[in-house]
């Protein structure tokens, strides 16, 4: 038997020798498109062997991949079969049931006032009696019309100048970033600005008109560097061993992007040249990744960022793909762990302006948390790890169609919900903490995590799990012990982080007037199961607010006014840190954070 591993869908398991990649995914429940049945016909089942040998590559794995592609491990999933353990990323064309994102956020009214200015200008052609320079013609068009004083053009825009305002008629929309021509094409183009979120797991993408501010296209992809480790901690690591490492982290990211800019462009009849501005946000080690910054210090005491500030960069440096002279703008970080993101989300959520106490959080598999006291604002970072992606959970999931996303028990009657409506085919985080805080209530586990007996709790392998559905012919799904251990971890974080705050701030959690809850897995999860197991402070529902992708919300934002981006900057001077590994007694707090109940005692 060989133990495969199947990304970014997180499954994984035992399959036995003989049997192709494909066959394997069948087993694992893993839908990956094959329209000809496995023959090598159709060549949809696109996989790239990330760790592990398979058989070497066919004739037609040869005709579909060129030889670079064959070194990186890319092959058909219906002609490889795996020669030990392997680990197999699935991109998302290969799979024909996508996970479910989570792109929406709070709608804030914003009234537009962009970095990038843009002017319908009719210029006079040139003539022997003036034959003036194009750029010259060009600024005193803008100066007569519209009172811009001149500037500079953008290098890329001056090598098609000419040949544009002649093909234009002298008439063109032209695209200003402070006093820098950036762009330029017909009048009346629709220009449109890029807003990303880039998560360790998940990347938002949000395209927006940019006059009137409104979203003309969203949608998400999973972060392919996920092949490269599941945390940000193994992808630092990975980075830090050589240039050559960084880069391809880098790349996959740019790669993923371009060509998802690309899709959501034809989609609405535009195309990427006309994107004439971006922000985008991520975590701190994320946002250096993308950068190609040094990373190395961010794995080591004290955990100091390379960079802090706000930053612009030509897009083309960074290698995506938008207008001539298109920059990205990056909200400044907060410290190590502490990033654009969390910026972003306090942006959205408008925290800084909220009267008394206000905790925001937004969980992922890396939370942080924000306590805003009456204006003293205190950030953390918690490392609450991939198991509310579904990893590490042996029938694990992420949030795609038939993931068991709610669990109810009574007794020993249960009932589960998936994603779907369909069969079950494994747990994603929602449900692994729906299911856990129902186990709790009903006495499967006690507040230390430990199973006892129960009709719906057995023994395999000398180990217990919990039953939540029979399959015949095919594994159970079920929770074991070491599933609930992997919650509590990651539970433990999220609430040592708050109680780390409640304690600098000097109140209680009944101090706490309003919870707002951000991120895509915070937009699945029940609150009340949340507090059972006391992940979240024991306070009434009516104080919580779900609030969905803050920080794409905060991206939008920044991208279509300048005011917003003062803000932002604010923010990140105001916000304070606190690092959890200063806390005294750190071990011994987070093994009592570990215990599961709806009390938050201080720990």
């Amino acid at each position: 038997m060989h133990h495969i591993e199947f990304e970014p869908v997180g499954r994984r398991g035992s399959c036995p020798e003989g049997i192709s990649l494909l066959d394997c995914a069948r087993l694992l429940k893993v839908d990956i498109v094959s329209i000809c049945g496995g023959l090598g016909s159709c060549r949809r089942c696109r996989v790239q062997v990330v760790s592990g040998a398979v058989s070497a590559p066919t004739a037609v794995d040869r005709e579909t991949f060129a030889d670079a592609e064959l070194k990186q491990g890319w092959r058909l999933a219906c002609t490889a079969f795996p020669q030990g353990d392997v680990r197999v990323l699935v991109p998302p064309e290969s799979l024909s049931t996508p996970q479910r994102m989570q792109v929406e956020g709070l709608d804030q009214q914003i009234a537009p006032d962009p970095a990038v200015r843009i002017f319908d200008v009719q210029l006079t052609p040139p003539s022997l009696e003036d034959p003036k320079a194009d750029d010259s013609n060009l600024w005193s068009a803008l100066e007569r019309d519209h009172g811009v004083a001149s500037g500079i053009i953008d290098l890329a825009v001056l090598q098609v100048l000419s040949s544009r305002l002649r093909a234009l008629n002298w008439r063109a929309d032209v695209v200003l970033r402070e006093s820098e021509i950036i762009a330029l094409d017909a009048p009346q183009t629709r220009w449109i600005g890029l807003a990303v979120d880039i998560g360790t797991t998940k990347i938002a993408v949000y395209l927006v008109d940019m006059k009137s501010g409104e979203i003309a296209a969203s949608s998400a992809l999973m972060n392919p560097q996920i092949s490269y480790g599941e945390d940000v901690v193994s992808r630092i690591h990975i980075a830090g061993e050589s240039a050559e490492n960084a880069a391809k982290l880098q790349a996959l990211l740019v790669d993923a992007l371009n060509g998802t800019i690309a899709s959501m462009c034809d989609g609405i009849g535009s195309d990427p040249s006309h994107i004439v501005d971006a922000v985008i946000v991520a975590n701190t080690a994320i946002h250096h990744l993308f950068l190609q910054a040094p990373v190395q210090q961010l794995g080591l005491v004290p955990y100091v960022p390379a960079v802090r500030s706000a930053l612009d960069i030509k897009a083309r440096d960074l290698g995506l793909k938008t207008a001539p002279g298109g920059c990205v703008h990056l909200l400044p970080n907060v410290a190590g762990y502490v990033g654009a993101d969390h910026v972003a989300m306090l942006l959205a959520t408008r925290i800084a302006e909220r009267d008394g106490i206000t905790l925001a959080i937004d969980i992922g598999t890396n939370t942080e948390i924000c306590l805003n006291r009456h204006g003293r604002m205190k950030s953390v970072s918690c490392a609450s790890g991939p198991a509310f992606e579904g990893a590490h959970i042996e029938f694990g999931m992420r949030a795609a169609q038939g993931a068991i996303e709610h669990v109810r028990l009574s007794g020993d009657r249960l009932e589960i919900q998936t994603i779907g409506g369909v069969a079950p085919v494994g747990i994603c985080g929602s449900g692994l903490l729906d299911g856990i805080a129902q186990m709790l209530n009903s006495g499967v586990i006690d507040a230390s995590g430990r199973m006892q007996d129960h009709p719906l709790v057995r023994k395999r392998n000398g180990r217990r799990e919990f039953v939540l559905a029979q399959r015949p012919g095919e594994s159970d799904i079920t929770i074991s012990q070491k599933d609930v251990r992997e919650l509590q971890a990651a539970k433990a974080a999220i609430r040592l982080g708050i109680q780390a705050l409640i304690d600098d701030a000097g109140i209680t959690e009944n101090d706490i007037d309003r919870v707002i809850i951000a991120g895509a897995f915070g937009t699945f999860i029940d609150v009340q199961s949340a507090i059972e197991i006391g992940m979240l402070p024991a306070l009434p529902l009516e104080r919580f607010q779900q609030v969905g992708n803050a920080a794409g919300t905060g991206a939008r934002m920044a991208l279509i006014s300048k005011e917003m981006r003062r803000a932002a900057l604010e923010i990140a001077e105001r916000d304070g840190y606190v690092e959890l590994a200063c806390i005294p007694d750190f071990n011994e707090r987070f093994a009592a954070a570990s215990n599961l109940g709806a009390e938050l005692q201080p720990v």
